[in-house]
């Protein structure tokens, strides 16, 4: 009997080594610290809010430091101080662009296959006080250089804080050419009566729901909240969405 046929290879991210160890990479995470810190862990129900926290892989910080910046444009006007001596071998950010830009050196030379870039930035949703990541797209299909990963200071004198562990960038794969081939189109939504049937429904379940909820002992108070979308099911059919997914499914780069 013929053998089966062997499934084509997946997409692929590979991570080179520059002649000493990697950073530690990992698939990203769906936590945050003010999602579990919010009432009885609400920011945890929106699906959409953790899918997007661990769509993609971060770069771990090896190094722990404080920084602050003065507000000047010059690159000594920013401040950074080791926590400790140091033992990871890591080096720390460096402040050489100025403008209150602070830069991690990212020691790893990323490819992706053919069409495909990484799109670079902080972690999402990371809400931290005082820096903001700055974000870009990274041609790593073709590009023989590595990448740096920026941070930039939103106001003077605010001392921001990195723990080792921590992630200080985050990464996805994307179709680079499926922007410019997406055709925007602009619809009436009564042209399409399915689509306004489902519609209709989710809005007026949602607003029952929504009232309901205010009454103790009501079903919808014991719910909590609505879980349609979490499971991926259409509120007017019960149809289920195929390809769903509610986890992160990034996988891990080889030890």
């Amino acid at each position: 009997m013929p053998d089966a046929e062997t499934p084509p290879p997946g997409p692929r991210i590979i991570a080179y080594d520059l002649g000493h160890p990697l950073p530690a990479l990992r698939p990203a995470s769906p936590r945050r610290d003010w999602m579990e810190a919010s009432p009885r862990r609400f920011a945890n129900r929106c699906l959409p809010l953790t899918m997007a926290n661990a769509h993609g892989w971060e770069i771990v910080g090896g190094v722990g430091f404080d920084a602050w910046w003065n507000g000047g444009d010059q690159p000594q006007d920013v401040v950074i101080r080791r926590h400790q001596p140091e033992t990871s071998g890591r080096p720390l950010p460096l402040a050489h662009f100025g403008a209150g830009v602070l830069t991690f050196h990212v020691d790893a030379l990323f490819r992706t296959d053919p069409g495909v870039a990484l799109w670079v930035s902080g972690p999402p949703n990371a809400v931290r006080d005082g820096i903001m990541p700055l974000s870009g797209l990274v041609e790593t299909d073709w590009s023989p250089m590595t990448f740096t990963m920026n941070w930039r200071f939103t106001r003077p004198h605010a001392v921001v804080s990195f723990r080792p562990g921590e992630a200080v960038c985050w990464m996805m794969p994307i179709d680079r050419h499926r922007l410019g081939a997406t055709e925007p189109e602009v619809r009436r939504l009564a042209d399409d009566p399915a689509l306004l049937a489902a519609h209709t429904a989710w809005r007026l379940g949602r607003d029952a729901f929504n009232t309901a909820l205010k009454v103790p002992g009501s079903e919808a108070a014991a719910a909590g909240w609505q879980r349609d979308y979490h499971h991926g099911r259409c509120p007017a059919s019960g149809a289920m969405a195929e390809g769903h997914l509610t986890r992160g499914a990034a996988r891990p780069f080889p030890l």
